[in-house]
């Protein structure tokens, strides 16, 4: 069921196309590389996001405490996420209820939220990130806190973050012809670890989800960007491969204006790891949709040393990763 919360508002649309304010704000990694770079970066239409801002929406969810499914700190973080989003000024935003059935035989009633700017425009790109997190530390060496809720603040709140982010600077300010969907899912991270076949008992979410659409064929956004683990310390962001295998040409898109904003030590030009997220699922809908992710962390291979553990939590977020992500977004949606 679809619940509408709030409905459109007045908007005055202006376009920001010079980058000097926004390289006060928001950085590349590396003095020297953002100096040669400077002049491609004022080439790009641009808004500026705040690293401050990113960090703040980061923290805010983690107060609340685990945002696991059925919890109050879960209730808190959607009305938390849905107040902030009619705050700044997006047109529509709505409450997809259905229950989920987890490996582990539970149900809980999912809770998608989704919300629009400039609904009535024919171009569009979804933005997706899951605001649950994991009800268990099983990643922890210790045995004993495997049954231990995470903070997710970087596996869950990071890419919420953003998609916050996204919509304060893009909401009164993007052009009509352009429209940004942000969708926050839920029971994504409520899936069994392992081999096998484990695929269908993540992203329980999304997979409701795109069973019932809310496009036409007119205005199917023209692709996606799922962003997770986008706060770890120093992280980089390589091409993941179902992002490569399904939507190479969005991620030739994002990782060239990662470059050109002046991230490129961030968004290496290189293959990463096979993930199951929720990209995988609205690919298979149709909507061409890339995974903006940690894959290949230097220390292990693969995610974040804080990945499903207690140690993920605000001491390990790194505001020039949060930076990194949410400008490339902004870029990529403005040019």
């Amino acid at each position: 069921m679809l619940h509408k919360i709030v409905n459109k508002r007045t908007r005055t649309a202006w376009m920001a196309t010079a980058a000097f304010v926004w390289l006060t704000a928001c950085v590349g990694n590396n003095t020297a590389a953002r100096s040669a770079q400077s002049s491609t970066v004022q080439e790009l239409n641009t808004i500026a996001v705040n690293a401050d801002s990113l960090f703040r929406h980061v923290e805010r969810q983690v107060e609340l405490g685990p945002r696991t499914p059925g919890s109050q700190a879960h209730r808190l973080c959607v009305e938390m996420i849905t107040n902030y989003l009619t705050a700044c000024g997006t047109d529509t935003v709505s409450i997809q209820k259905v229950p989920v059935r987890t490996f582990r035989g539970e149900t809980f009633n999912a809770e998608n939220i989704f919300a629009q700017i400039n609904p009535a425009a024919n171009s569009r790109v979804l933005l997706i990130a899951h605001y649950d997190t994991r009800p268990w530390a099983d990643n922890e060496d210790d045995a004993l806190l495997h049954d231990t809720p995470i903070d997710g603040a970087n596996d869950g709140a990071s890419g919420v973050a953003v998609l916050m982010e996204t919509a304060r600077v893009l909401a009164p300010a993007l052009h009509d012809s352009i429209g940004v969907d942000l969708l926050f899912t839920d029971m994504e991270d409520s899936g069994q670890s392992g081999g096998g076949d484990t695929e269908a008992t993540w992203c329980l979410g999304t997979q409701e989800w795109v069973k019932q659409l809310p496009y036409t064929s007119e205005n199917r956004p023209m692709f996606g960007i799922l962003l997770d683990m986008v706060g770890g310390s120093d992280a980089r962001f390589h091409r993941e491969y179902f992002s490569d295998r399904h939507a190479s040409p969005v991620v030739d898109k994002v990782w060239n204006i990662a470059r050109r904003s002046g991230f490129g030590e961030t968004f290496i030009n290189t293959s990463g790891g096979a993930i199951v997220d929720d990209h995988l699922f609205i690919n298979r809908a149709g909507i061409p949709c890339i995974d903006i992710i940690e894959s290949i962390n230097e220390h292990t291979g693969s995610f974040n040393p804080t990945w499903h553990t207690t140690a993920d939590n605000i001491s390990a977020i790194d505001r020039k990763s949060l930076c990194a992500a949410a400008q490339t977004v902004v870029n990529t949606i403005l040019n």
